[in-house]
This record gives structure tokens, sequence and C-alpha cells, in this order.
């Protein structure tokens, strides 16, 4: 039979490891992103909105008994160049609210990161 004892002192560092090693992970992606973005030109291109979308996440934390509960929306927009290429960028949710499917307009980014948007019309081409 497994001593629980031993078993516990086996896998609650490795639960506590594989946490660490996860968030590790995010925050030198993240990192990494932000100086990739970085070291692009900032380019403002002729484009056309052809979609966007939504992301939401639930998170529940429990502090001191009470029960919290956090939701992120996140909020894309997907762009369509002159050459047909697509690009999906991550907006603040005011932009994404002003922003309509159909609208034509000068994009202005850096690499992932959306910079503006500055509508000339809104009828399909």
């Amino acid at each position: 039979m497994i001593d629980p004892f031993s078993f516990a002192q086996f896998f609650i560092p490795l639960i506590f490891i594989i946490v660490i090693g996860g968030i590790i992970f995010n925050v030198a992606k993240g990192v990494s992103e932000w100086h990739s973005n970085n070291q692009q030109p900032t380019l403002t291109v002729n484009t056309r909105v052809v979609s966007k979308r939504t992301e939401t996440s639930r998170h529940m934390h429990n502090h001191n008994g009470h029960h919290h509960h956090n939701t992120t929306t996140h909020y894309y927009i997907t762009f369509e160049v002159e050459s047909s290429d697509r690009i999906e960028l991550s907006v603040k949710g005011k932009q994404y609210g002003l922003i309509a499917e159909g609208d034509i307009g000068k994009l202005t980014f850096q690499g992932t990161r959306y910079h503006n948007f500055e509508r000339i019309s809104n009828i399909q081409i």
C-alpha cells in the first residue's frame, strides 16, 4: 500500500513547480512579445474590418471564506489589408465598441500592438 505521506511529499512540490513554471513561462512570453513589438516599425495601412470577437474568462477566488468572482473580457478585431492579408489585433473595449464590421479606414499598428483606427467609410467594397 502507498504511504499517503510520502505521496504528498512528492506530489505537493510537483504541483508547486508546475504552477510556478507556468507563471514564469507566461511572464517570459509576455516580455518577449513586448520586446518584439518594440523592434517592429509602426505602420499605417488601408484596411477593412472583417470581423470582431470577444473572449471571456471567469476566475473564482476564495478569500477568508468569501467567494469572489472576476470576469475578464478580451476584445479582438480582424482587419484585412489591401493585399488580402488579415491581421487580428487585441483592442480595448472602447475601441471595440466604436469600430464596426465593414468599416474602411487606416489602421496604425506595431507588430501585434494596436495603436489606432481612423474610419474613412463603413461601406463594403
